[in-house]
């Protein structure tokens, strides 16, 4: 039976936000498709499915993921933030093939010893889940699926949207130090932000939905006391920098401890936007969000809708997710993710 638009409009009124948000992102499948394959999330992403591990006759793996990490992020709420952290970390370089988590040996530095990820934290996570799927299916689920899955799920344990990535990355055989590189320091102004992410195929809205993942987490007095001495040759303190958060900042460093990206440290919203409008980024990367015209007007609809936010993080986060994956006799799946085969 068909329904009149005023019926569908009471409906929508009646729903919570999360219900809302959902049927919205439903009808925008329904219009667009999926949008990184647009063949309804079961063709093929660059030799990727999202049925994969169904057809490698292992169905319970994402299963596994998911109540691994759940397990953990209840023990230490703090974890979600770290393995989004780790995910971007991993894809941003060499792709997103598990390099990240590759232990250092005598001949090779790692990338996980780099100054840049010396703050990277949840591996025992990833080797609890790779530990259980070996006994279930060993030698089909790769750490690279396994970062990518536990990323999407921190996400939604934390309050986040809820989504599906495509399944069957391989893991990389590389992984230095140096190539590190290529990770972006908090010193970035917005447009080499824009430049750097561009570089990786992400517009400038697509980034700035992917700097909302720092909703989650904290950050260390070395990644934002820059902003609070010696700034620059003619101010001290950075002047974007709200007056009363700058003395709670220099506090922080003060007592060597952390700060939160913003109010709700542990709840994945879009408090992190309000904190950019209130001049209250941590990061000097965060708060040129707001100071850029270009992207200004982005950090304004997130902080308003954050429906808008998490349909855009997702569809970020899936494409991310695809950065320049290994698959097929490119890469391999490792029986330990700290180690190459």
């Amino acid at each position: 039976m068909l329904c009149s638009s005023k019926m569908i409009y009471q409906s929508l009124a009646e729903m919570g936000k999360y219900e809302l948000f959902m049927v919205i992102s439903l009808m925008d499948i329904i219009v667009n498709g999926w949008r990184f394959d647009g063949g309804g999330g079961y063709g093929l992403v660059d030799g990727l499915r999202m049925d994969y591990y169904y057809l490698m006759n292992c169905p319970f793996a994402e299963g596994i993921v998911k109540n691994t990490v759940n397990r953990h992020l209840q023990a230490d709420r703090t974890l979600a933030a770290a393995l989004v952290r780790m995910h971007f970390h991993d894809c941003f370089v060499e792709g997103c093939d598990a390099s990240v988590l590759i232990d250092s040996t005598k001949g090779n530095t790692a990338e996980k010893d780099s100054p840049a990820n010396l703050s990277l934290r949840g591996y025992e996570i990833i080797d609890d889940v790779k530990e259980e799927l070996e006994k279930q299916c060993p030698g089909v689920v790769s750490c690279a699926d396994i970062l990518a899955m536990a990323a999407r799920d921190a996400v939604f344990f934390a309050g986040g949207p809820v989504y599906d990535i495509p399944k069957g990355r391989k893991d990389g055989t590389r992984s230095k130090i140096e190539d590190t590189i290529n990770l972006p320091p908090p010193t970035l102004n917005s447009s080499e932000l824009i430049k750097l992410f561009g570089r990786h195929g992400f517009t400038a809205q697509e980034m700035v939905a992917l700097s909302g993942a720092h909703t989650l987490g904290v950050a260390r007095c070395s990644s934002f006391k820059n902003r609070l001495s010696n700034f620059d040759s003619t101010h001290d303190v950075d002047p974007s920098l709200d007056a009363q958060f700058a003395k709670i900042l220099t506090k922080r460093c003060s007592e060597k401890s952390e700060q939160p990206f913003d109010t709700t440290k542990d709840t994945f919203d879009n408090d992190y936007y309000n904190a950019l409008q209130r001049k209250s980024g941590v990061l000097f990367s965060d708060q040129t969000l707001y100071n850029n015209p270009r992207t200004r007007g982005i950090v304004d609809a997130y902080a308003f809708n954050q429906a808008m936010f998490f349909l855009d993080f997702q569809q970020a986060m899936i494409k991310m997710g695809l950065l320049d994956v290994k698959e097929g006799s490119k890469g391999e799946v490792r029986s330990n993710c700290r180690i190459i085969n």
